[in-house]
């Protein structure tokens, strides 16, 4: 019988690997406070526009302060993915994806060798297959 099982790749840190990701990062968190910025103002026009029917103005403002609340988390986890990135120790290994493979199983097969393969690589090269 063939089935198909996971294939963890595993990337090693080098200097390339680890400014490429800081920077990768940086721009994430740019972006996103760019965004948060963009929302606070969007959201005080909205807010004064509906400052009239006062019913619907509290709903409003939850709704506000829940999505910017929302926005606030992403950036914090970001900038807390940039500083483990900063981190990072040169020649180490960081997950970097998965993939699959194709195997032929039979009775005997010992299923758990099959799962635990990985591969390994350094600045986008193939360096190591474990299994």
């Amino acid at each position: 019988m063939y089935v198909r099982v996971p294939v963890a790749v595993k990337a090693k840190v080098t200097e390339d690997t680890k400014m490429k990701i800081i920077a990768d990062l940086e721009e994430t968190v740019k972006q996103m406070q760019t965004g948060l910025e963009s929302f606070e103002f969007e959201a005080r026009r909205v807010l004064n526009q509906a400052a009239g029917d006062l019913s619907k103005l509290p709903a409003l403002r939850e709704q506000i302060e829940m999505r910017k609340a929302q926005l606030v988390e992403e950036k914090e986890e970001t900038e807390a993915k940039l500083e483990r990135a900063r981190n990072l120790t040169i020649g180490s290994e960081i997950g970097h994806g998965t993939l699959e493979r194709t195997v032929e199983i039979k009775i005997g097969t010992n299923l758990d060798a099959l799962m635990g393969a990985e591969v390994v690589t350094e600045d986008g090269k193939i360096i190591a297959f474990r299994e």
